[in-house]
């Protein structure tokens, strides 16, 4: 199964940002989250179509099975 941490930001223009962080160490500690996105959001260092990050919106973990089949 795979993991990612999913980061997301406000941006300047109301829109929503998202940075992905494969395969997180486990356990998650949200302080420690938390306080890697505050970093992020000081930086000032990222830019999207939506203007800057200007808030910390969330974060969360996405977990998914994939299958592969082999088509002969």
């Amino acid at each position: 199964m795979a993991k990612t941490l999913e980061l997301q930001f406000s941006t300047e223009l109301g829109g929503t940002a998202r940075i992905t962080v494969d395969h997180p160490k486990e356990p998650i500690d949200e302080a420690a989250v938390k306080q890697a996105m505050e970093k992020i959001l000081a930086a000032g260092v990222f830019f999207t179509a939506t203007g800057n990050f200007v808030a910390v919106k969330g974060a969360r973990v996405i977990e998914r099975n994939v299958t592969d089949f082999e088509l002969v």
